[in-house]
């Protein structure tokens, strides 16, 4: 049963105080909704429904978001500092970099996104010299440096110190002349309605680019990630190739990968 229950569309409701509470039954129970249908469904302008999402802000009960609002309990909207990113999961993250270093082949181009699951896909890559390896991850990086034979290319750009990754313009075209075989796409956010989000909105810029280079998109995250909704939305989940997780996994991450087609690979 849903909170639309209690606004039969069409209906006008223009008791504001009692329009609210219904909007916020809704956000709490569907975890977002959309100006248009809600003007809809209380008979009011969407300027009237754009002012009740930003009360419901103000409040902590919503974020807005593009078209209409999410709910506060779901969007993550802070960023943990990297040196929390490195002393969690990390069994998990070092079993899931073991399976996804694995799965490069020989004369593969791939690309590392930055984060703490790709630096251990690095850190696992076999030192094969025909293995080439993109990144714009300072720490990402500094792992390959211990591979002799491994090619490596760095993207350059403006050096975001909070997560020691390089950002911005250059970044991004940087990737124009460039066809890579797989993408390991690191994870802030995977929620299966809202897609793959992050918090940094020229991250989710320069995640696209990436996603539109390569051949194979392969998203890798440790189970913590399902469920969370960052600000900024880099792709849908149906838009990946392979989702490499450890095996803490949730049943609707299962059926996801079988309704949207993508290979599940559990660590």
């Amino acid at each position: 049963m849903t909170a639309t229950s209690n606004a039969p569309t069409g209906k006008v409701t223009r008791d504001t105080s009692e329009r609210r509470r219904q909007i916020t039954a809704m956000i709490k129970s569907r975890g977002s909704v959309q100006v248009v249908a809600l003007a809809d469904m209380f008979g009011v302008s969407m300027q009237t429904i754009r002012k009740d999402l930003h009360y419901l802000e103000e409040h902590g009960i919503a974020a807005r978001a593009y078209g209409g609002a999410i709910s506060a309990e779901v969007v993550n909207v802070s960023e943990p500092p990297i040196e929390t990113k490195r002393t969690s999961h990390t069994d998990e993250k070092e079993r899931i970099g073991r399976m996804a270093a694995a799965m490069i082949e020989p004369g593969d181009s791939i690309m590392l996104d930055s984060g703490t699951t790709t630096l251990q896909i690095a850190r696992f890559l076999p030192d094969e010299e025909d293995i080439t390896v993109v990144t714009n991850d300072f720490n990402v990086l500094a792992a390959l440096t211990q591979k002799r034979k491994i090619k490596t290319v760095m993207l350059g750009g403006e050096l975001r110190r909070k997560n020691m990754a390089f950002y911005g313009a250059k970044t991004v075209a940087a990737l124009n002349d460039l066809l890579l075989d797989k993408l390991f796409l690191g994870v802030d956010g995977f929620d299966v309605e809202r897609g793959i989000t992050t918090h940094h909105e020229p991250e989710a810029l320069l995640n696209r680019k990436m996603v539109e280079t390569a051949r194979r998109v392969i998203a890798v995250t440790d189970a913590s990630k399902f469920g969370r909704v960052c600000l900024h939305r880099i792709i849908d989940i149906g838009e990946i190739d392979d989702l490499v997780t450890d095996s803490n996994a949730p049943e609707f991450i299962r059926s996801a990968a079988e309704r949207l087609n993508f290979r599940l690979h559990l660590a």
